[in-house]
């Protein structure tokens, strides 16, 4: 990714939690609806079932999958852990155990949210930042931070 327009604190944020989510944004990012459940209701183990919830829901908020999705702040993980009745939320941790089950979550995830892998919407991605940018006037760092495509 090109970043000479993008400020250190926009790179170093980049697909990791910049600091803890709001209540607000727990609250709009973190809440598992009903898909969800369905989802993560055939998964056995409390701490898979944590874990499946924290790469969705991380996804959702960040806007992609982070390597290490045991790496999440304490408060997304206590929201996500009531939820789920887990009274252990530092059950998590057991989730790194298997890195084939995160990569399997992962494309689980894509596949029931049809996500798709940036190098497959580069262009598209370009095409309307490009646009966006001639219509709003906005700069590279707020069409970045805005993730350039909102309507």
């Amino acid at each position: 990714m090109p970043e000479e327009f993008l400020s250190a604190e926009q790179v170093a944020a980049y697909r990791r939690y910049a600091r803890p989510p709001t209540r607000a944004e727990l609250d709009r990012f973190f809440f598992l609806d009903e898909k969800a459940q369905r989802l993560i209701g055939p998964k056995r183990l409390p701490h898979t079932r944590l874990g499946f919830a924290v790469q969705l829901t991380t996804a959702q908020y960040l806007g992609a999958f982070v390597p290490d999705p045991t790496d999440v702040p304490s408060e997304v993980v206590d929201y996500l852990a009531v939820q789920l009745d887990i009274a252990d939320p530092s059950c998590l941790k057991d989730y790194r155990e298997r890195e084939m089950t995160r990569l399997e979550h992962a494309q689980e995830i894509r596949d029931a949210y049809a996500l798709r892998d940036f190098i497959e919407v580069e262009a598209q991605l370009a095409a309307r930042v490009d646009d966006r940018a001639w219509t709003t006037g906005e700069g590279p760092r707020a069409l970045f931070d805005g993730g350039g495509v909102a309507a």
